[in-house]
């Protein structure tokens, strides 16, 4: 077992139709990946292959790429910290237990807000639907329950926007991006990258989505929120694994703040949230059985997903258009697993 296990893996699954194409990069510690790998078609109408430099809509990774590590770079300036109650940097976050929300309820998923509302169908403006993401009740004390929650995540891009001085997409590429050398990801991508772009979820009638968030609520935000709307490579998704994650002298993230990430916020059955990250045997776990124990992971709605072990070194970047096959597909989800268990059973 191992890379050219997890390669079949992948060969069958574009093959069967599991997915329409895919990218795999996966290695072991901060330096070369050990192999990069494209599958199958993007789905384009020029009906373009997939290739290693493929560009995807990353959806929820957005959450761990963009969102997770610019906070933290800001918690170690010293500029936010993770306890600060969320109504310091977003005054208009008012309601019943709202005073006792703070960062780390939002980044752990635990603040009480519900997991999604259809924000993308009230009228008005971006604005106006911000707010409505700020006043948007409780359903429970923070603190006391895991809900995966979208809400939580926009207003952490927003938190990043206020702190940093500067919008979501502009600050975490100065915080992030810019200095992995992730010259490949970022929010709305010019047109010029649709050529390069993996087409995501046929409209009704219309064509695919390219080269525009999948998400209708990022969408209605303007394409850039904390939740979704963030597009990039494989490769450069490894950079950032790397560069944040496995890296012991990292130029982004002190080890304190590492540690403290990947840490478990939630110990609860079936809920185990790092900041930010899924850890093992929470109820999202996609990992497979053979990933390590003291790994940690995130996905995304597309089809795109991210693993890492920060005690063997053992990563995973899959990044696939699964949506493309319709929104209710699971064939990624045993996907995921199947390359997950190949990685970990093998050696790279």
């Amino acid at each position: 077992m191992g890379w050219l296990d997890a390669a079949d893996v992948l060969e069958r699954a574009v093959a069967d139709g599991a997915v329409p194409g895919a990218v795999l990069v996966a290695g072991v510690g901060a330096g070369e990946p050990r192999g990069i790998r494209a599958y199958g078609g993007t789905g384009r109408p020029d009906g373009g292959r997939t290739v290693t430099d493929t560009v995807f809509d990353l959806a929820s990774l957005t959450k761990v790429v963009a969102t997770l590590p610019s906070v933290l770079r800001l918690v170690d300036e010293g500029v936010l910290a993770l306890d600060d109650s969320v109504r310091k940097h977003l005054p208009g976050f008012e309601g019943a237990g709202k005073y006792e929300v703070t960062i780390r309820h939002l980044l752990a998923h635990s603040a009480g807000l519900p997991d999604h509302r259809e924000f993308y169908l009230l009228p008005g403006s971006p604005a106006d639907r911000l707010a409505a993401v700020l006043a948007e009740p409780l359903v429970d004390p923070p603190g006391t329950v895991v809900r995966y929650s979208d809400l939580g995540f926009i207003l952490l891009g927003e938190i990043v926007a206020g702190a940093a001085g500067a919008t979501l997409d502009r600050a975490a590429a100065e915080l992030v991006f810019q200095p992995l050398g992730m010259a490949s990801t970022r929010f709305l991508p010019p047109e010029d990258w649709r050529s390069r772009t993996a087409a995501t979820e046929a409209l009704p009638g219309g064509p695919a989505k390219l080269g525009v968030v999948h998400d209708e609520n990022a969408e209605s935000l303007g394409g850039v929120a904390g939740h979704a709307g963030l597009f990039s490579t494989a490769a450069d998704v490894s950079r950032y694994l790397r560069g944040c994650w496995l890296d012991e002298e990292g130029p982004l993230l002190s080890r304190a703040v590492r540690a403290e990430a990947l840490r478990c916020q939630t110990e609860q059955p079936r809920d185990r949230r790092g900041l930010g990250w899924t850890l093992r045997g929470d109820r999202w776990d996609h990992m497979s059985v053979e990933w390590p124990r003291t790994g940690a992971g995130h996905t995304g709605f597309t089809g795109t997903s991210v693993a890492l072990d920060p005690v063997s070194g053992l990563w995973a970047v899959l990044l696939t258009n699964a949506v493309h096959l319709g929104r209710e597909h699971r064939g990624i989800i045993p996907l995921r697993r199947q390359v997950h268990d190949a990685l970990a059973l093998g050696t790279l």
